[in-house]
């Protein structure tokens, strides 16, 4: 397959500082809607993709996301909302941003191009046979998460990725890739769009996926999630109210004893 890199080819739209404001807005929309029918697309591939990563966790592996500027942004903002949503360790799911911390919130000039960056970032957590790296690049051509997924192929450990392109190098390189074909962005060559809102797509999938098939959510219910503000309690009272029919006195008062609501519906069970 010919590599054609669609997320930098030229909006379809002319003269955007001549269109008025509704009228960019409703040409953004259109493009957005475009983004979900994409990600329908690649559901089989996602599918083998949250498969392996749900066998290497059973293992006792992690989850690594690698990425630069809005790719790998996104995947620190997945990996960071699954200790308090699903209750797991914050070692678990791990985003690595090259550049490091810095560029969180800024731009580290050329910090994409260190190809041999990303395998000291992740040697730096001891990675293993047991783990799985995930690499987010939209154009799929990102030299610090080719190179990182290159040297896990080397040392067996499985690799992902998502992409905006198909036939990426990126794709070629990952043994189980994602491949979300948005097409060119309203604002041209601006993958922090459409190509941005298919990969958080795609990682809300696969985190929410995994957690499920982990044991992680009862019903449709985020049992293990951390109580940390008043609407989380709020609504941990509210499960365990659903779950066991008692009053939100005694649900106050499990909850208050076990501090999760999973093990407070336990524990009542096994009176």
């Amino acid at each position: 397959m010919s590599f054609i890199r669609t997320t930098e080819q030229s909006s379809k739209y002319e003269h955007l500082e001549k269109m008025p404001v509704a009228e960019l807005l409703a040409n953004i929309n259109n493009e957005d809607k475009t983004v979900p029918l994409a990600v329908e697309k690649a559901l089989p591939q996602i599918e083998a993709l949250v498969t392996t990563v749900v066998a290497q966790l059973k293992k006792g592996g992690r989850l690594f996301y690698i990425g630069a500027g809005t790719s790998g942004r996104l995947g620190i903002v997945d990996a960071s909302e699954c200790p308090p949503t699903f209750g797991v360790p914050f070692d678990l799911v791990i985003g690595l941003l090259a550049g490091g911390e810095t560029a969180i919130r800024g731009a580290v000039e050329f910090a994409d191009a260190a190809r041999e960056a990303a395998w000291a970032d992740l040697s730096a957590y001891n990675i293993n046979e047991n783990d799985v790296v995930v690499g987010i690049a939209a154009s799929g051509t990102t030299p610090y998460v080719i190179g990182g997924l290159e040297k896990c192929n080397a040392l067996n450990i499985p690799t992902g990725c998502i992409t905006c392109n198909a036939g990426s190098p990126l794709a070629q390189t990952a043994k189980f890739p994602v491949e979300v074909v948005v097409g060119p962005e309203f604002v041209t060559g601006s993958s922090r769009m459409k190509a941005g809102t298919a990969q958080k797509l795609v990682l809300n999938m696969i985190s929410t996926a995994t957690m499920i098939q982990l044991g992680k959510v009862k019903g449709n219910k985020m049992v293990d999630m951390q109580l940390s503000n008043h609407k989380l309690v709020g609504r941990a009272v509210g499960m365990i109210i659903d779950e066991l029919g008692i009053s939100q006195t005694e649900a106050e008062a499990l909850l208050e004893q076990h501090k999760n609501v999973r093990k407070a519906i336990e524990a009542y069970g096994n009176r």
